[in-house]
Parts: C-alpha cells; sequence; structure tokens
C-alpha cells in the first residue's frame, strides 16, 4: 500500500482540521493550562472574590502563559518531526517516532516517578514491575502527567491561601475584640487581602512562580 505524502496541501488541511478538534482536550490533558488555570481560579476565592477576575480573563491567562510555556517543547517537536520530515531527511514513520519522543521527553520530565507507577500499577499487563519510567509509554505518561499537575496546582494554591487565611483571622479577632460581632469581617478583610496583593506586585509573582515550575 502506498504512503500517503503529508506534504500535499490538501492532506495537510485535512489533518489540520482533525486535529484542530482534539485541540481542547490536548490543552487540558497535555500542557501546563490545567495548573495555571486551577491556580488561578483558587486565588480568586482566596482573596474572597467569586468573579473578579471573571472567568474568560482565567483562562485567557491560563491560555497564553501555557502557549509561552509550551513554546519551547513545539519547537523542539517542529524540529526533530516536521521540518526532518520536509527537508526529506527522515521517512514518515521516523518523523512521527521523533515527534513523540521529544513529545515523551517533556511529559517524562514534568511527571513524578510515583505517579508514574500508581498509574501503571492500575493496569493489568505483566508489565508493572518497571525500574524507570518507560520512553513513548504515552497510554502511561498522560494520565501520570495529569495527576502530577493536579497535585502541584492544590500545592501551589494551599501556599497562597495561608497569607489570605491569616489576614481573616486578625481581622475577625480584631473585631471580636471590639466587640463589633455584627460586622462581617470579609467587609474589612477584603479590602486589606487586594491592598496586600497589589503592594507586592501579586500578579507578576504568582504568573512568574508558575511559569518558572515548568
Amino acid at each position: 500500500m502506498m504512503d500517503l505524502d503529508f506534504t500535499h496541501p490538501i492532506i495537510q488541511s485535512f489533518l489540520f482540521v482533525t486535529a484542530s478538534a482534539f485541540v481542547p482536550l490536548l490543552l487540558v490533558s497535555v500542557t501546563s493550562f490545567t495548573r495555571y488555570v486551577i491556580v488561578l481560579s483558587l486565588l480568586r476565592t482566596a482573596l474572597g472574590l467569586q468573579q473578579t477576575p471573571p472567568n474568560i480573563v482565567v483562562i485567557s491567562l491560563a491560555l497564553f502563559m501555557s502557549v509561552f510555556t509550551m513554546a519551547p517543547v513545539y519547537m523542539d517537536i517542529k524540529g526533530e518531526s516536521y521540518d526532518k520530515y520536509q527537508d526529506g531527511m527522515v521517512s514518515q514513520e521516523v518523523a512521527i517516532d521523533n515527534g513523540l519522543s521529544a513529545f515523551s521527553e517533556y511529559l517524562t520530565s514534568q511527571t513524578t516517578e510515583k505517579d508514574y507507577y500508581f498509574v501503571k500499577g492500575l493496569s493489568q499487563d505483566d508489565s508493572n514491575s518497571v525500574d524507570s519510567i518507560l520512553p513513548n509509554d504515552l497510554g502511561t505518561l498522560i494520565p501520570a502527567f495529569m495527576l502530577t499537575e493536579l497535585k502541584a496546582a492544590f500545592q501551589f494554591a494551599f501556599v497562597i491561601f495561608l497569607p489570605f487565611v491569616l489576614i481573616d483571622l486578625i481581622v475577625a479577632s480584631v473585631l471580636m475584640a471590639l466587640g463589633m460581632i455584627m460586622l462581617p469581617p470579609i467587609s474589612i478583610s477584603l479590602p486589606i487581602k487586594i491592598l496586600v496583593f497589589v503592594l507586592i506586585d501579586g500578579w507578576t509573582l504568582l504568573v512568574g512562580s508558575l511559569i518558572s515550575g515548568f
């Protein structure tokens, strides 16, 4: 059977349209988007703001942070797979293998061995006893990567919550000591938390810390 010519414009257009249907799934499952959007959403809760910034702002910020973070991975995959195939240096099969290898290297670097072994142990095959993360084992790497990202997101959010919880406790204690039990503590602590967050340039620190984690 004759191999498909992936350099043909019609085939490339078909592949692009097909791949675009999986973009939302890939965005959530194999990029840093999940960590970013969870941390940014929980930041609103820590500040006591339910809809500010709006969801569209949180998702857009997480999206562009993910694009910035994943750009080196994309360039590696493009250089090792697509560019070499376009130049005729490798065959289709080798180009696909190179792309998967570069992609699995990124997943491996961001996945803890504990999560990998946990997902691997859920399978029923005989290859569970492995000493290290297997290359190109995407069926195990992707769910393990998502577990690692969820854990990292909630650990990051816990650290964010601590100073704001402390402010809430201090404000509630002061109001109780003054006998102002009818005044909701959130009405006093909210502007204080926003002021502190602005003074420490919280958005810059948060975005920088999240991106540097990759």
